[in-house]
C-alpha cells in the first residue's frame, strides 16, 4: 500500500473533481433551457472516486470501461470537455460526433454504454487481449452497487479469476439502484461476492482522499503485480438525481451527505485561490458550451435507395472435396496459422472434445495458448469477444446450440452491433459469433430452433446462414478481413453433407460476386419458377428440382443466399424478372420470417406493372417436439415444396 500522497497530488486531484462537478452542473442546466435532449446521468458527489481511479492507471498503456454514468470518468482520463458538452449538445465535434451521447463515449482507450453489466465481460476481453500482448496494460472497469444484480457480472467474475486476468474493477457503492435504497435489493456483503471467486478485494471512501487515492495505487499495483483481477468498492453518495430530476430520497440523508462532501467543504471555504480556480473552470465551460451551441450536428446521410435493376456477375467455382464440418475446420485451422491475432472461444472447444459437434477438433491442439475452454456463459463468451475485438484480437466464438443465442442477445444487440457506429466509426469490431441451427435431429423444443430472424435487421451486425453449397474456403478468406461482428449460423444437418455433393442432374452451379455470394443452381432450360432456400433447406430444394425437371418438366432455378441480413435482393430479382414466380423456403417458423423480408424487398425492387406471384414456406409456429414423428410434421419437406411449386406453375 502507498504510505503517502504528495500535496501536489491531492491538490491536482481536487481540481479536476471541481472541474467534473462544474460540467455536471451545467449540463443540468443545460437541459432546464431546453438546449439537451435525451438524458444524462450525473455523478455528483462521486467525482473523487473517478479522479482517484484515473490518476492511478496509466494513460499510455491502460484502458477505462464506464456505465451510464460516465461523464466524471471520461473527464477523469481524457481532460476533454470540450468533446464531451460538444457530444451531450449533438454536435459534430463531440468525441463520437453527438451520435453517441450522455451514456457512449470513445476515446484514448475509454469506451462505456448504457446497458447495465454488459461492459463486464467487455473489459475483460480488453483484459484478456493485454495479457496475451504481455504489454504489463490492465483494464480498468466502473459499475455501481445496482449493477450487482446482473448474472453477467458473476459470470465474468468467474473466468478472470480462472484465466487470471488483469481486471480492476471499481464499484461505487452510492447505495442506490436509480432511486431503490439497497437494503430492499442487495443481499449479503459486497466484497463477499467478488471474494468468493478468488479476487482480492480492497475498500475505500471519497469522504477520506487521502485513503482512497492509496487504496487505489495499491489495487493497481496489486493487479499489474499479480495478473489477477481485484474489486474496489469505494462508498461514496450520489447528491444529484439519478438522471436529471427523478429524485425520490430523503431530502435530509442528502443534506447530510452534502455537508460531508469534501468538493462542497472545498467550495464553502471559499478561499481565494479556490475562487480564482472555479472562475478558470466556468470559463472553460462555457466557451466550450458557446463553441457547441453554434455547430451544426452530423446530417445522417440517407441510405442510397437500391438500384431497380443490377447485372449480376455470376460465375462457376469448384467444389471442396470434403464435407461442410471438415471444410471449416480446415478453414478456422489455416486462419489461425496465417493470424496470430486469432482467438477462439467456446463450451467443450478444447482437445480431445472438439465441440460438440467437433467443429474444433485439433484447434488446441496446434493452437494451445489461443483456444479457450469457457463456462457455461454465453453472456460472457461473447463479451469477452467484444472485448478482444476492440483491443486488436480477432475472435471467434462458438455458441454450442444457436438457441442458446438468447442467452447472450443483450451482447450481440447492444454491445457488438453498436461500438462502432455509436462511436461514430472510431473503433472496429472484428467478432465472429458461430453456432449450429436447427431441427432434424430429435434435440427438443429449445436444441432444434432456428432463430437467425431474430437477428436479422440489426444494423451494424452480419448474419451469414450456410447453406448445402457454400464455399467454405472462400467464406472465411472474406471472414478474415471483416472489420465488423459476423454471426455465422451453421446447420447440424449439414455438417456431414459433401461440399462436392453431385448435382441434380443438368444443373450447373454459380455463385454471385462479392463478399458473401448467393449462389445459384440453373437447369439447362429456360426456368420457370424461382426457388429461394435457406440453410438446410437448400438440400431438400435440390431434390425437388431434379425431381421436378425429370418427372414433370418443370424447371426451377435454385437460388441460395448466404448473407440474409443486410438482404442482397438483386440475385434473387435477377431470376424473378424472368421466372415471376417466387417460392421462399426456410426452416425458421413462420411469420415475421425471412421469407416477409424476400417477397417484400422483391415487391419494391420490381419494376411497375411486373406481376410477381409468391409463395412462402417454413416451419409451423409450434414449439419442435423431440418425437421424430412430430418433429417430421412441423419443419418444411420436400412434398410441400413440390406441392407449393406445382401450384406456383398451374398459376
Amino acid at each position: 500500500m502507498i504510505a503517502v500522497v504528495e500535496p501536489t497530488v491531492i491538490a491536482d486531484h481536487l481540481t479536476r473533481g471541481l472541474l467534473i462537478r462544474a460540467v455536471e452542473e451545467r449540463l443540468l442546466r443545460l437541459f432546464a433551457e431546453g438546449k439537451i435532449a435525451g438524458t444524462t446521468h450525473t455523478c455528483i458527489g462521486q467525482e473523487l472516486s473517478a479522479v482517484a481511479l484515473a490518476g492511478s492507471l496509466d494513460p499510455e498503456l491502460d484502458t477505462l470501461v464506464s456505465n451510464h454514468r460516465c461523464h466524471g470518468h471520461y473527464i477523469a482520463w481524457t481532460d476533454d470537455v470540450e468533446g464531451l458538452i460538444a457530444e451531450v449538445m449533438g454536435k459534430r465535434s463531440g468525441v463520437c460526433g453527438g451520435i453517441g451521447g450522455s451514456q457512449h463515449l470513445c476515446g484514448r482507450r475509454f469506451f462505456s454504454n448504457g446497458v447495465q453489466g454488459g461492459i463486464v465481460p467487455v473489459s475483460a476481453g480488453i483484459a484478456l487481449a493485454n495479457k496475451l500482448a504481455n504489454n504489463g496494460a490492465i483494464a480498468a472497469v466502473c459499475i455501481g452497487d445496482g449493477t450487482l444484480g446482473e448474472g453477467v457480472v458473476y459470470e465474468t467474475f468467474n473466468i478472470a479469476s480462472k484465466w487470471r486476468l488483469p481486471l480492476l474493477v471499481m464499484l461505487e457503492n452510492n447505495l442506490y439502484a436509480q432511486s431503490t435504497s439497497q437494503n430492499e435489493t442487495l443481499a449479503g456483503d459486497i466484497c463477499a461476492r467478488a471474494a468468493a471467486f478468488g479476487w482480492t478485494t480492497f475498500q475505500a471512501d471519497t469522504w477520506n482522499y487521502d485513503g482512497l487515492i492509496r487504496t487505489m495505487r495499491g489495487a493497481v499495483a496489486r493487479v499489474r503485480a499479480s495478473c489477477a483481477p481485484v474489486l474496489v468498492r469505494v462508498d461514496t453518495y450520489r447528491l444529484a438525481a439519478h438522471s436529471k430530476g427523478d429524485d425520490n430520497r430523503d431530502a435530509q440523508e442528502i443534506a447530510a451527505y452534502a455537508a460531508r462532501d469534501p468538493l462542497n467543504q472545498l467550495i464553502s471555504g471559499a478561499s481565494p485561490a479556490v475562487v480564482g480556480l472555479r472562475e478558470q473552470i466556468h470559463f472553460r465551460v462555457e466557451t466550450a458550451v458557446a463553441r457547441a451551441a453554434d455547430e451544426q450536428s452530423l446530417g445522417i446521410e440517407a441510405h442510397a435507395a437500391p438500384p431497380t435493376h443490377a447485372e449480376i456477375d455470376w460465375k462457376r467455382v469448384e467444389a471442396e472435396p470434403c464435407t461442410q464440418l471438415e471444410a471449416i475446420n480446415q478453414a478456422l485451422n489455416r486462419w489461425m496459422a496465417r493470424d496470430s491475432k486469432v482467438v477462439t472461444f467456446g463450451e467443450d472447444i478444447r482437445s480431445p472434445y472438439g465441440g460438440a459437434f467437433k467443429v474444433t477438433r485439433g484447434l488446441s491442439d496446434a493452437f494451445p495458448d489461443r483456444v479457450f475452454n469457457t463456462p457455461i456463459s454465453e453472456a460472457a463468451i461473447v463479451g469477452l469477444g467484444n472485448g478482444a475485438a476492440l483491443n486488436g484480437r480477432r475472435p471467434v466464438v462458438e455458441i454450442m446450440f444457436g438457441d442458446f443465442l438468447t442467452l447472450c442477445f443483450d451482447q450481440i444487440l447492444n454491445h457488438a452491433a453498436k461500438f462502432t457506429g455509436m462511436y461514430n466509426g472510431k473503433v472496429q469490431n472484428p467478432l465472429v459469433i458461430r453456432t449450429p441451427m436447427g431441427g432434424g435431429r430429435g434435440y427438443g423444443p429449445t436444441h432444434s430452433q432456428n432463430l437467425e430472424k431474430h437477428f436479422a435487421g440489426i444494423p451494424g451486425l452480419t448474419v451469414l446462414v450456410l447453406h448445402a453449397r457454400t464455399h467454405i474456403r472462400s467464406l472465411y478468406e472474406s471472414v478474415e478481413n471483416a472489420t465488423d461482428p459476423l454471426l455465422i449460423i451453421e446447420n447440424k444437418l449439414l455438417y456431414g453433407v459433401r461440399c462436392d455433393a453431385p448435382l441434380p442432374a443438368r444443373f450447373s452451379l454459380e455463385q454471385s460476386a462479392g463478399r458473401f455470394p448467393s449462389t445459384r443452381l440453373l437447369p439447362d432450360r429456360t426456368p420457370d419458377l424461382t426457388v429461394v432456400a435457406f440453410g438446410r433447406m437448400s438440400v431438400l430444394a435440390e431434390r425437388v428440382a431434379q425431381r421436378l425437371y425429370e418427372q414433370d418438366e418443370i424447371n426451377l432455378e435454385l437460388i441460395f443466399p448466404l448473407q440474409i441480413s443486410p438482404l442482397d435482393v438483386h440475385p434473387i430479382m435477377d431470376s424473378v424478372r424472368r421466372t415471376g414466380k417466387l417460392l421462399i423456403v426456410e426452416e425458421g417458423t413462420t411469420g415475421f420470417d425471412l421469407a416477409s423480408e424476400v417477397i417484400t424487398a422483391v415487391c419494391v425492387a420490381s419494376r411497375p406493372g411486373h406481376a410477381v406471384q409468391a409463395r412462402r414456406l417454413g416451419a409451423k409456429p409450434v414449439q419442435i417436439p423431440s418425437s421424430a414423428v412430430l418433429e417430421r410434421a412441423v419443419l418444411p419437406s420436400e412434398a410441400e415444396i413440390r406441392e407449393l411449386c406445382l401450384e406456383l406453375f398451374d398459376g
